[in-house]
């Protein structure tokens, strides 16, 4: 008979949960894994019998029987008859013992004086974790969970789990992307956005942001200048920065990024000409062409994120600015991150031939390739035509949220305003010139409302506070309103709540 002891013992090893989203009797796998590996059980002793741990545990038998016979057949566990389970020694073998490793620990040493720079010392955007947790999440750049097409998607899951598929996605690409990606890229996202280009012009990446970086380390040192959209997108202006110090800021006005005579000292210039990062103005037709010409006048390049391309609710979205560069001086960014899932990290640049072979090569030596498996249901989500789906419901159920936010910032925030938009999952306002957006924020969590104040989308310094940016893709319909109507009792200071 177990003395009480052992008990003790296994209830402190398994906790199983049915408020988790795997099965109890994955919990208890998992568990039982981590006790083995971590050596918390001794080879000699007997693990409890399935129905002793059943009751301790208060699942069903078959539960820890189950799990007890994957484990014998994964070499985790031992079946001793009329003995029981033990550990198996053999998955401890090649493992260091704790006796004979070093326990000397070293003088502190001089980090800082290592460091070539501190990226954690860039200004950021910050979002908590726990976002999903605040009643009102005016936040930008997440996903309501509720559109989320899991069916479609795990249909796509299990087409890439064929054994073909598995032998195929499992080899080491080295350098390469998956050719049904690139294929449906080419084919079927570009051209919505008027672009056309041969696959030898397309690389993979890990979302816009690695795209940027890639571009950064090849293209920028610190002899060359970057014009850069203020107030803009605080990860592509810190990427620039890494790379050199020369950032010469463009305003943007109700038409876009202000094309003047700036521009002409500039190597590059960096627009989000679709939907502008963050005041959501689109670039209008004219400036687009002023950009070109000067670019084409002055010798420099344009790089194009085209963000939050695919949502404009007073018209047709329009076409990207690489599909008027006649003379490849654009170079194109692209992701899923604000339609299909930010998660995926899924992302392409499009450019020159010449500029995507190095790209590729840069790729290589930092992450070899993305990875294949999720090239590969990307792809089949995007063949089988789910992309085009959720594309056109997000649209719609955005732009209701549009709408009703529009609206409640005109009755609760009538001494604010914002700058004319036509789509996109944002509104960027201004708020009174006495508003300070970084002492109103804590505020506002206390009263469970998030959003992000606007100061951190400028460069200069000091930046004005009076700015804030309220998202509305991963919030619901009806919370936007009290929402707005709370935020708005605590920047004229008449909250009770």
């Amino acid at each position: 008979m177990k003395s009480r002891l052992d008990h003790v013992m296994w209830d402190q090893l398994f906790e199983l949960s049915s408020r988790r989203n795997i099965s109890l009797q994955s919990q208890l796998r998992e568990q039982l894994v981590a006790a083995v590996l971590d050596g918390h059980i001794p080879a000699d002793k007997a693990l409890p019998s399935g129905r002793e741990l059943a009751k301790q545990l208060g699942v069903a038998r078959n539960t820890v029987v189950l799990t007890y016979q994957h484990l014998v057949d994964d070499g985790y566990l031992i079946s001793r008859e009329r003995r029981g389970y033990f550990v198996n020694p053999k998955m401890l073998n090649g493992r260091v013992s704790a006796s004979t490793s070093s326990t000397h620990k070293s003088s502190r040493h001089d980090w800082n004086s290592r460091f070539r720079f501190k990226p954690s010392t860039q200004h950021n955007i910050v979002k908590p974790r726990n976002w999903e947790g605040y009643d009102y999440p005016f936040i930008s750049g997440q996903p309501d969970a509720s559109l989320i097409p899991v069916n479609d998607w795990r249909e796509c899951c299990r087409r890439a789990l064929s054994i073909s598929s598995i032998q195929e996605t499992a080899r080491d690409r080295v350098d390469n992307d998956d050719p049904l990606l690139i294929d449906q890229i080419r084919t079927r996202m570009l051209p919505r956005r008027g672009i056309w280009a041969s696959k030898e012009e397309i690389l993979i990446t890990l979302g816009a942001q690695h795209a940027l970086y890639l571009l950064a380390s090849l293209l920028v040192s610190d002899r060359h200048v970057v014009g850069f959209e203020d107030p803009g997108y605080p990860d592509a202006r810190n990427i620039f920065k890494k790379c050199t110090p020369s950032i010469t800021t463009l305003p943007v006005d109700g038409e876009g990024v202000v094309i003047d005579a700036r521009v002409n000292a500039c190597d590059y210039v960096y627009v989000t000409p679709s939907h502008q990062s963050p005041t959501t103005v689109t670039m209008s037709a004219k400036r687009r062409q002023t950009l070109l010409e000067q670019a084409d006048k002055s010798d420099f390049l344009v790089i194009e994120d085209d963000y939050e391309c695919e949502s404009n609710f007073r018209g047709n979205p329009t076409a990207a600015l690489k599909s008027r560069d006649q003379n490849n001086r654009v170079i194109y960014v692209g992701s899923l991150s604000k339609t299909l899932a930010p998660g995926l990290r899924v992302g392409y640049l499009v450019g020159p031939a010449e500029l995507i072979h190095e790209a590729r090569s840069l790729r290589r030596l930092m992450v070899r390739h993305p990875p294949a498996n999720n090239q590969r249901i990307v792809a089949l989500f995007l063949s089988l035509g789910h992309h085009d789906s959720l594309i056109n419901r997000l649209s719609h159920c955005h732009k209701q949220r549009w709408q009703v936010m529009g609206s409640a910032l005109d009755r609760h925030l009538p001494d604010s305003s914002h700058m004319p938009t036509y789509g996109g999952t944002s509104y960027w306002v201004k708020g009174p010139r006495e508003l300070n957006t970084k002492e109103l924020y804590p505020r506002a969590l206390e009263h469970g409302i998030l959003f992000e104040p606007g100061d951190v989308y400028f460069d200069s310094e000091p930046p004005p506070k009076h700015y804030l940016r309220l998202g509305f893709s991963s919030i619901s319909v009806d919370r936007i309103e009290p929402g707005i109507r709370k935020l708005a009792e605590l920047i004229h200071g008449k909250s009770n709540c």
